[in-house]
């Protein structure tokens, strides 16, 4: 008996400390999990709260929806309409953008949206109707406050922001239900010349940017709705991160655009054609009129035009000259025979940019564009690849010789690559810059160089500047875009602080002509210390750019001067490639009639302003660069075009909602750069909160039991 009534207690014991020892371990696994959930829902929360990311790859994709979480396509409409005439050595465009309201609520529409990035613009006008309303230039804050109040009391109203060079934001008010507001924008641009031919480039939409650094919580406003938030190293990431969409996620009568350009080129022509786009040509006297062939083109990659004069019909020389408010403004374009070109060893870095905007026909374009680079090399010459994205890797510790077993193995190297990650430059130009000791350019030198192979997406391309300017030494930097919308000011200034020069490819089919062009240059400057000297130059006449960069085979030198009249000659000095002086007078008696020449004499000193405060870490002039804009009503980093209709058209207690208008996906690109506007994205948040609730409340009750037990 006693035996018997021991063993059942011995066996309650034991089921109660092996219910002891289980209960604890589903403790255990429950604080875990309660932990690991917690560490998964902070960054979702962090992206709810902030509505984006920094980091261009890991932001959310999202849609257009409703409340009741349904798809909804934008009710803004966009049509645009490019106007452009060619004369000698300037473009002058009109682009017409209209905002058709196709829902059933007033609207204010927001567009991110990019110009070349050596566009002045110059002119606005509003259209609603039968009725126009002519832009003024002002102050930004100024012209913030008018459009504002605009906006509050009812008035059609409309205002044109500059973020970037190559970077604009426009807003138009009450925009009534059904009915469309028309914004027409002017701006000129020079026209590019080299190696013989003429360029004309006209974006249409952009990559979507990087933005380096940390988030920065709470500094949006309403002048503010990207998909990025405001980052300790791009201050204004949420001002030039517009939504990226697909074609068919709009009307699809939307974002469309209609082309129409004149080439006035002032001599005659044997070749018009483009590397993005089919074009339909026909003579018109001694101008081309150029559309792209079937109508309407998607705005989802850049308008590029070429124009080849007839053989032994290329400019050597030319000179324009425009009388404006009472001033001379003189526009002289040269362009130096190439001469022989002295070969010496090199020894060239290749950066390419393996980031995931890269993703798609720009990671192989830009493979195409470095396996094209190493076949320049020859066995005098030393080369390495760095390799960057969230992180840069070189190929090899230091440059190597150009053997053919190196070389076959880098091309093995260039074929692995991917694209993936963030776009963190600033790291990738250190270890480059850092991969050759400073030197003194001497005689028979090897001569140091980077070629840099990039889309470059990235939102802080002045502390890059700055980076080149001070840490390039005695190397130069070459630039060659990749993609169908690639980040052009940033390919421009990084070659021109770098005292090299850019090229850019269009696609697949565009990348040896371009490229043979750059890699024959880089060979050896055709130029260097260049003097440009005007007649009768006083401290009146300023002429720009103030110190002439290097010149390589087929750039041309291109000045202009306010204050100097169309008399005397030009004289122009330089050293060649074999250390002899070069010189040349140009006589400005026989310049031609220009036009748009003020304007681009005023551009060219707003940016001497702003290179001597940005790129010197020191303040801009900002009330001499607004001053400047002002009188020559041109658009600047610190005035923007306003215009606002006087009488009133929406009544007080009608609601108005603002609508941020999507760029489409660049062409070539991959789903994985798609940003999509955001209304309803707090399903994942809520529902790992409630998961770590329950979690908790398991944990509790569980210790709980275990105090009582």
């Amino acid at each position: 008996m006693i035996l018997a009534i021991r063993l059942p207690g011995r066996t309650a014991l034991k089921n109660g400390q092996q219910n002891k020892r289980l209960r604890h371990a589903v403790e255990g696994v429950s604080l875990w999990l309660s932990v690991m959930l917690m560490l998964f829902v902070h960054p979702l929360y962090a992206e709810a709260s902030l509505s984006g990311s920094a980091d261009v790859e890991n932001a959310g994709i999202l849609r257009f929806v409703d409340d009741a979480g349904r798809w909804q396509e934008p009710a803004l409409v966009l049509d645009s309409e490019f106007d452009i005439r060619v004369s000698g050595l300037i473009a002058d465009s009109r682009l017409s953008r209209s905002f058709r309201n196709t829902g059933d609520q007033w609207r204010e529409g927001v567009f991110v949206f990019p110009l070349p990035d050596d566009a002045s613009v110059y002119g606005l006008t509003m259209k609603v109707g039968e009725r126009t309303i002519v832009g003024k230039v002002r102050p930004k804050p100024e012209a913030r406050k008018i459009y504002e109040t605009a906006k509050k009391e009812g008035r059609h109203a409309a205002n044109v922001e500059q973020q970037r060079p190559n970077l604009f934001t426009a807003r138009v008010a009450n925009i009534p239900p059904g009915e469309t507001v028309t914004v027409d924008l002017q701006f000129q641009q020079p026209v590019q010349y080299r190696a013989g031919e003429f360029e004309l480039r006209l974006p249409t939409t952009l990559t979507p940017r990087y933005m380096p650094g940390t988030p920065v919580a709470g500094t949006s406003s309403q002048w503010e709705g990207g998909w990025s938030v405001p980052t300790t190293q791009v201050p204004d990431a949420s001002a030039i991160s517009p939504f990226t969409v697909l074609p068919g996620d709009v009307d699809a009568n939307s974002h469309r655009a209609r082309i129409q350009m004149k080439i006035d080129a002032g001599l005659p022509l044997a070749r018009v054609f483009s590397p993005s786009h089919r074009l339909e040509s026909r003579q018109d006297g001694q101008a081309v009129m150029v559309t792209p062939e079937g109508g309407d083109v998607l705005m989802n990659r850049d308008f590029v035009v070429r124009w080849r004069p007839l053989a032994g019909q290329e400019p050597t020389a030319a000179v324009f000259h425009q009388r404006w408010k009472d001033e001379d403004y003189l526009m002289t374009m040269l362009v130096p025979g190439t001469g022989p070109v002295r070969s010496v060893p090199r020894e060239l870095v290749f950066v390419i940019d393996t980031s995931g905007s890269m993703a798609g026909e720009s990671i192989r374009q830009a493979q195409a564009a470095l396996e094209r680079g190493l076949d320049t090399l020859k066995r005098d010459d030393r080369f390495n690849i760095i390799r960057f994205s969230s992180q840069a890797h070189a190929m090899f510790m230091q440059p190597v010789p150009a053997t053919g077993t190196n070389l076959a193995r880098a091309r093995r190297y260039v074929a692995g690559l991917n694209a993936d990650g963030g776009t963190e430059m600033a790291s990738a130009l250190s270890l480059a810059m850092e991969q050759s000791e400073p030197f003194e350019e001497t005689a028979g030198a090897r001569v140091r160089q980077l070629v840099f192979i990039t889309d470059g997406a990235v939102g802080n391309e002045a502390a890059l500047f700055r980076q080149i300017r001070t840490g390039l030494k005695n190397q130069r930097l070459f630039t060659v875009g990749i993609g169908s919308a690639p980040n052009m000011h940033f390919m421009r200034e990084a070659a021109r602080w770098g005292r090299g020069t850019y090229t850019a490819i269009q696609d697949p089919s565009d990348v040896r002509g371009p490229l043979d062009t750059l890699f024959s240059a880089m060979e050896s400057p055709v130029l260097t210390n260049i003097d440009v000297q005007w007649p009768g130059q006083t401290g009146q006449a300023e002429s720009f750019p103030r110190r002439p960069g290097d010149l390589f085979a087929g750039d041309p030198l291109i000045q202009v001067v306010r204050g100097s009249a169309p008399a005397g000659e030009l004289k122009i000095s330089a050293l060649k490639a074999d250390g002899s002086t070069w010189q040349k007078t140009l006589d400005l008696q026989q310049a031609a009639e220009g036009v748009g020449i003020g304007r681009q004499w005023a551009r060219e000193k707003i940016d001497s302003l702003l290179d001597a405060g940005n790129l010197t870490g020191g303040e801009v002039d900002k009330a001499l660069v607004t001053e400047l804009a002002v009188a020559h009503g041109l658009m600047s980093p610190y005035t923007s075009f306003v215009a606002v209709d006087e009488t009133p058209v929406r009544g007080q207690t009608d609601p108005l909602s603002t609508e941020q208008l999507p760029t489409l996906l660049p062409k070539g690109s991959t789903s994985g750069m798609l940003r999509y506007p955001q209304t309803a994205t707090y399903g994942p948040l809520m529902t790992a909160l409630g998961l770590t609730g329950l979690m908790f409340a398991a944990a509790i009750v569980l210790l709980q039991r275990r105090e009582v037990a």
